[in-house]
């Protein structure tokens, strides 16, 4: 008896001493409280004044705040919080209202006190609008092995006192303003397993120092100015994840070593072949080479990888064909080899249940979307250029030659009567317009070439009879609206296929000869991005009508409506989700017939709904645009349909997207291509999380 009453007093000792040693000396609990003064009493902080001295250490932990202690001393401090980070092009190393803390802050004063808790081996300071640069007396915290400070607003480079902390494992400092050169003395760090530097501006080389930090897992330097030979990095045999997307990289791929699983170099300007060597990593299953100028033909093993379920080669000079019988891993869903130089059949296992993208190739299918073989004899050999530019080019001369002559149509009659006029009081006799002025012949060269050719109707003259049996006389119940080229009717042709019946209004003393030298320009644009026309017509009226012609324009029906109708919640049946507008609006970035900064509404109008219907103008949807920043505004402001179809990653990165397209600030605007490689990467996301529902991708603002 006495025996288990004794074991009973030891057991209960034991469990005073060991809650005992969680309980915070006074002193660090002073600390922590001015930590919460320093960043000016952010949310996740607001509980701190309701606990006495002795309560910090049994604080319940949530996602925006955890505290752990041993021994009476803070070891880790986690605190989320939710100012935005990257949000702004106004940020030039001062405060900014509602973005950063105040101008008051220090960040020298927040760094003298957090070093005072020397016992810390774990710091988190997230999205809490610290800025400055970095002070040397970070190191002082020599027991930390984990330090993350992503999305603030620190500058300047990292503080070369850092090797001093010798147990450091992880350092992120993602989503910052860092600049200067990724230091050479990485290196020192011999426990060095996460290195992440996203989204800052830091430029010159990778230095040679990052492929001798052999316990590295994660190498993370993406979206900076990072420039020139990439370092051999075979020898990290423990990395798992490299990302260096969106730099300036412009060397050939370097050896990789085998472990990797996620390698993501794209937007950059590798060149030359893909090594063999790719064929030998066997844990990959996400490779991301896309616009680069890599050349020659992919391995073809490369598709049968075990581990492979994404690969995207899109946006390079890649050639040559593949072998018809060519195999694909089993868990391979989504492959992209759009815009390259590919020829000869698919193979087999491309056209399986797959998500298969290979437009802008010569490979022998059907479909409109391959460009005939003597497409390529007009790139030439080793050119800079990406692939995507190459597009978006010859998409913007079809755009401006459609306008050119439009236009050049409602104006060609009004310039033939001055100049009839001019000759008439000024005796020498005016030469002739040019039927194709103010259009270069090297625009119409790309404009009509065989490279736009689809498979439609051959064009053809129409009678006035024929349109107004289309269009049951050019009935009110045709009608579909007047544009800035006329009156627009929809009609059905004999043969039953619908039409659209363009009528504009021409002075009769228009030269018939320059109309139809540009009718029959306009007959030659094909171009799968483009309404195609298919036919005119020219009534010339009643012989009492001497001043008007009128000009019908026949043209493609397109019958799916209009994006916005299809965003529309008075149709819920046709509501796109937010997969299907994801779709739509980087199969949008290829065709930009406007500017981005007008695109970047149209990105807008895909996660808030249609602005027209709902009353809501462009100024108050930039306003809007700030409630982007938390979970609560996302909630307010963008469509149910879209928070709950949406992994917050795939929305998040539209969202950060929009904002640089709708900025005030000019020099902030994304070209098309940053625009499409946030989309498609935003689609990866989407992919990844619809594949596997139950992964925390998948989770979602709704």
């Amino acid at each position: 008896m006495w025996c288990s009453n004794y074991s009973v007093l030891l057991f209960l000792s034991w469990l005073l001493f060991a809650c005992s040693t969680h309980q915070l000396r006074s002193y660090e609990t002073q600390l922590l409280l001015q930590l919460r003064k320093h960043l000016e009493y952010p949310l996740p902080l607001s509980d701190w004044e309701n606990h006495n001295n002795a309560d910090f250490c049994d604080l319940f932990s949530s996602p925006h705040l955890t505290i752990k202690c041993e021994n009476h001393s803070v070891t880790e401090l986690r605190i989320m919080g939710d100012k935005p980070a990257k949000a702004s092009s106004e940020f030039r190393g001062f405060a900014i209202p509602n973005l950063t803390s105040s101008q008051s802050f220090s960040i020298d004063s927040f760094i003298t006190t957090l070093v005072r808790l020397s016992s810390l081996k774990v710091v988190a300071l997230v999205s809490l609008g610290i800025w400055g640069p970095l002070p040397d007396k970070i190191h002082r915290l020599y027991l930390l092995e984990a330090l993350d400070m992503s999305s603030n607003f620190l500058f300047g480079s990292i503080p070369c006192q850092m090797p001093s902390m010798p147990k450091l494992r992880t350092l992120s400092f993602d989503e910052n303003y860092s600049n200067g050169s990724v230091p050479e003395w990485l290196d020192s760090w011999s426990n060095l397993t996460v290195l992440r530097l996203k989204n800052n501006r830091l430029n010159g080389e990778v230095p040679s120092a990052v492929s001798r930090i052999t316990t590295l897992i994660e190498l993370v330097l993406s979206h900076n100015f990072l420039t020139g030979k990439l370092p051999d990095l075979s020898k990290l045999s423990s990395l798992q994840l490299l990302d260096l997307r969106e730099n300036s990289l412009d060397s050939g791929l370097p050896p990789l070593p085998k472990g990797l699983v996620n390698v993501f170099l794209s937007k950059n300007s590798f060149s030359g072949n893909i090594l063999e060597q790719f064929v030998k990593l066997d844990k990959l299953q996400h490779l991301d080479l896309s616009n680069n100028h890599l050349s020659g033909t992919p391995p073809a093993l490369i598709f049968s990888l075990p581990n492979i379920s994404y690969l995207n080669l899109s946006s390079n000079t890649l050639g040559g064909s593949h072998p018809e019988h060519l195999k694909c891993g089993e868990g391979l869903s989504l492959i992209d080899l759009s815009d390259n130089k590919m020829v000869g059949q698919l193979p087999n296992c491309l056209a399986d249940d797959r998500i298969v993208k290979i437009s802008g190739n010569c490979f022998s299918t059907d479909a409109s979307d391959q460009h005939s073989a003597s497409y390529f004899k007009f790139v030439s050999k080793g050119e800079g250029r990406s692939r995507m530019r190459e597009i978006v080019i010859l998409a913007g001369v079809v755009a401006v030659v459609i306008i050119l002559l439009l236009v050049s149509l409602m104006f060609i009659c009004k310039r033939h009567q001055t100049q009839h006029a001019v000759a008439q009081h000024s005796g020498p006799k005016v030469k002739q317009d040019d039927p194709l002025s103010g259009i270069s012949p090297d625009l119409l060269a790309a404009a009509t070439s065989e490279v736009w050719n689809r498979c439609l109707p051959s064009y053809r003259v129409f009678t006035v009879p024929e349109l107004k049996e289309a269009t049951k006389n050019f009935d009110q119940s045709s009608f579909l609206g007047q544009g800035s080229f006329g009156k627009v009717y929809k009609g059905r042709l004999e043969n039953g296929n619908l039409v659209v019946i363009r009528s504009l209004t021409l002075y009769r003393k228009c030269s018939i000869q320059n109309l139809k030298l540009r009718l029959d320009l306009l007959s030659k644009l094909r171009h799968p991005h483009l309404v195609a026309l298919l036919g005119h017509c020219i009534d010339d009226g009643t012989q009492n009508d001497s001043t008007v012609r009128r000009l019908y324009l026949v043209q493609e029906f397109v019958p799916n409506g209009s994006f916005r109708s299809h965003r529309s919640e008075n149709s819920p049946e046709k509501v796109l989700k937010w997969p299907e507008r994801l779709a739509v609006v980087t199969d949008e970035t290829e065709k930009p017939d406007d500017d981005v900064h007008n695109f970047g509404f149209i990105l807008l109008e895909s996660l808030v709904g249609p602005t027209i219907e709902s009353g809501k103008g462009e100024a108050f949807l930039q306003n809007e645009m700030k409630s982007f920043s938390g979970q609560d505004g996302r909630r307010k402001i963008v469509e149910p349909i879209v928070l709950s179809t949406s992994p917050q990653e795939s929305l998040s990165i539209v969202i950060s997207i929009t904002n640089k397209c709708i900025s005030d600030e000019f020099s902030e605007w994304p070209s098309f291509e940053d625009v499409l490689w946030n989309l498609q990467y935003a689609a990866q996301v989407q992919a990844t999380a619809d594949a596997d529902p139950d992964s925390a991708s998948h989770q979602s603002f709704g």
